[in-house]
């Protein structure tokens, strides 16, 4: 691989995994805070009014970290990927347009509203004002993943005489078939997050017996969602993107699960080393007929292995893809037993004292940001090498005038500001964790008639 083309991979791989940190946990806590503006409304309890304004604390430090990471990765696309922008820009540059001009400003105008206005509005008013944050979070979900579906699954354009990408039917581009099962997977993956963070928090003020009350809450609430979102996520939104991947992209199937050879009947690899130069998996823990049934739903059916593409067709990092495929599905695994388990000890009434299984839940919060992080690398190292599928591939779509030391030199730069983010972002979190939801102010229930 060209030196050059190699740090621009790397260079938007890091600002895009660093920016994915923050939206997936707002996105998941955006539903979390219509979950307590509902239970607030129907209770009347003013116990729901304060977790739902504690955790909008939290969602706005992470949606300001977000703002300030993702804004980097628009001027990448010109910067690092000119070619990529001037031959596609008329396709993307349509949802990625979109999803700041509408999505974005209705998250965060509302969010303000949700914030600064809840003493005015009302608890109706207030609650709209939480449907609003959550609308507007998960239609700007929805256009980013309209975009990367798009690169996955070309729809609904044409090339025109001097290469560039032409879109006839933005009908098409936004009902392409790709996108129902990326974006629902992609949802649930981060209330999975959100779910996973709540009750981790909720374990640790129980542990400390510090805001118990609320810590049991968020138990009860982030069990329950977690475990709904964590089975959501395997099937069938999991289930049915693979068979996105097996029919579009069966290369990066074959690639995912180390299946070098073409095989009726074929198996589910479980563990193994995938060796390119050998062609095999090695040490290989096999459930037989196992992936010809997921993908083809028929125990004998063919699916084919890499050996059945031209080698320039396979994707370029065949070990990562695996490793990453299978780190993804083995956590996932973990966390469907792990909320298993905590939903059977709630519904026994036994969680609130279950020490272990409380150390458990508040260690396992960093499990969900691991494996949505190897999910999105499973899915863009899939695609290659391909930058747009079928149509454009990668090593065509860099900035051929920015060369590999300028890429590295703002790689570092970049490096740098993010690790100074990071340590404010820590900073802040711990200062409203340390607060805790005991301290946030309470509103004033003047206008609670409306």
């Amino acid at each position: 691989m060209d030196g050059a083309l190699a740090i621009h991979r790397l260079h938007f791989a890091f600002t895009v995994s660093f920016h994915y940190i923050f939206p997936q946990l707002t996105m998941g806590l955006a539903l979390l805070l219509v979950v307590f503006k509902t239970m607030a409304l129907r209770t009347g309890n003013p116990h729901y009014d304060q977790a739902a304004r504690f955790w909008a604390k939290i969602f706005a430090i992470n949606f300001a970290m977000g703002v300030v990471t993702g804004i980097p990765m628009e001027f990448q696309f010109g910067t690092n990927w000119a070619k990529f922008s001037r031959s596609a820009g008329g396709v993307i540059g349509q949802t990625l347009a979109m999803e700041g001009m509408f999505s974005f400003f209705l998250e965060s105008s509302f969010l303000g509203l949700f914030l600064f206005g809840e003493r005015r509005l009302g608890r109706t008013l207030h609650y709209v004002t939480a449907v609003a944050v959550w609308l507007g979070s998960w239609l700007s979900g929805f256009f980013i993943v309209a975009t990367d579906a798009w690169m996955q699954h070309p729809v609904g354009y044409s090339v025109g005489p001097n290469g560039d990408v032409v879109l006839n039917s933005f009908r098409d581009l936004l009902s392409n078939s790709w996108i129902l099962w990326q974006y629902t997977h992609t949802m649930t993956a981060a209330v999975v997050t959100g779910s996973f963070v709540m009750t981790a928090l909720g374990a640790f003020y129980v542990l400390l017996k510090r805001s118990a009350d609320f810590g049991r809450t968020f138990l009860r609430v982030g069990v329950i969602s977690g475990l709904v979102s964590v089975l959501l996520v395997a099937y069938p939104t999991g289930d049915r993107q693979s068979v996105n991947v097996s029919q579009s992209q069966p290369a990066a199937l074959a690639a995912m699960e180390g299946l070098f050879k073409t095989s009726n009947a074929a198996p589910l690899a479980i563990l193994g080393q995938p060796d390119t130069d050998s062609q095999k998996l090695d040490n290989p823990l096999e459930v037989p007929r196992m992936l010809s049934f997921l993908t083809m739903r028929r125990w004998e059916g063919k699916v084919k292995g890499l050996d059945a593409f031209p080698r320039a067709d396979w994707p370029d990092n065949i070990p990562l893809l695996y490793f990453s495929y299978h780190i993804m599905v083995g956590l996932g695994t973990l966390m469907v037993a792990l909320m298993a388990i905590a939903a059977i000890a709630l519904w026994r009434g036994r969680l609130y004292t279950l020490k272990p299984l409380l150390w458990l839940l508040m260690l396992a919060f960093p499990f969900p940001y691991i494996a949505t992080m190897f999910g999105w690398m499973t899915a863009e190292l899939g695609r290659q090498p391909w930058l747009i599928y079928g149509v454009m591939r990668t090593d065509a779509g860099a900035s051929p005038t920015v060369s590999a030391g300028n890429g590295l030199f703002t790689l570092l730069g970049f490096m740098g500001i993010y690790t100074v983010l990071a340590m404010l972002f820590l900073f802040l979190i711990w200062r409203e964790v340390e607060s805790g939801p005991s301290r946030v102010e309470l509103a004033e229930p003047a206008l609670a008639h409306y």
